[in-house]
């Protein structure tokens, strides 16, 4: 049997977003909910993966070590209320170097079915931006926006994508998923 997978982005969908980019642990505030919508799709037996655009590595803004003591902080956050993050993928790269893992490019998601060992087309992919959006839809897999972060502006602006489920945030999504899974 596959895993039960659900893809997130993060800057926006978890934590609060930052024009400045999250350049430290301390920048790195959960949206309220956010943690805890984890910690139930966790409970109700899904591997929880984040994929995000991280150019500010690139940028000179942020290093790897200090990325990675972002994601520990997230990781140590969760795991106070029993959650976890199965995986965390990222793309480093400034958008001009043309790689094949920035978000709508789909490397990070070829990754993600080659080390999870699944198809992806019924997992959610969970993202604020319409960069998301599209990424989800060339995989293919089923695209959920949610309006927290660049998400309402991203409504706002691109107004076909009304067309895609979408929700206030994270926990409202989750709470949809779960829903529909009981159906």
């Amino acid at each position: 049997m596959k895993d039960k997978l659900i893809i997130l982005d993060r800057d926006g969908v978890i934590n609060h977003e930052s024009l400045e980019y999250i350049k430290s642990e301390d920048e790195f505030i959960p949206i309220e909910g956010s943690l805890e919508a984890i910690a139930k799709l966790n409970n109700a037996g899904y591997k929880v993966i984040i994929a995000t655009n991280q150019s500010g590595v690139a940028r000179g803004l942020y290093t790897l070590e200090t990325l990675s003591k972002i994601h520990r902080k997230l990781k140590h956050e969760l795991n106070k209320i029993n959650g976890e993050i199965a995986e965390i993928f990222y793309c480093p790269h400034h958008p001009d170097d043309n790689c094949d893992c920035r978000k709508p490019k789909l490397g990070m998601f070829k990754k993600i079915q080659q080390q999870f060992n699944n198809d992806l087309s019924e997992v959610y992919f969970i993202g604020d931006s319409k960069t998301d959006i599209k990424a989800a839809l060339d995989l293919p897999c089923k695209p959920i926006l949610v309006l927290t972060g660049k998400g309402q502006q991203t409504l706002n602006d691109n107004p076909e994508l009304a067309e895609i489920l979408n929700f206030t945030d994270l926990a409202e999504a989750v709470d949809y998923i779960l829903s529909a899974e009981k159906a």
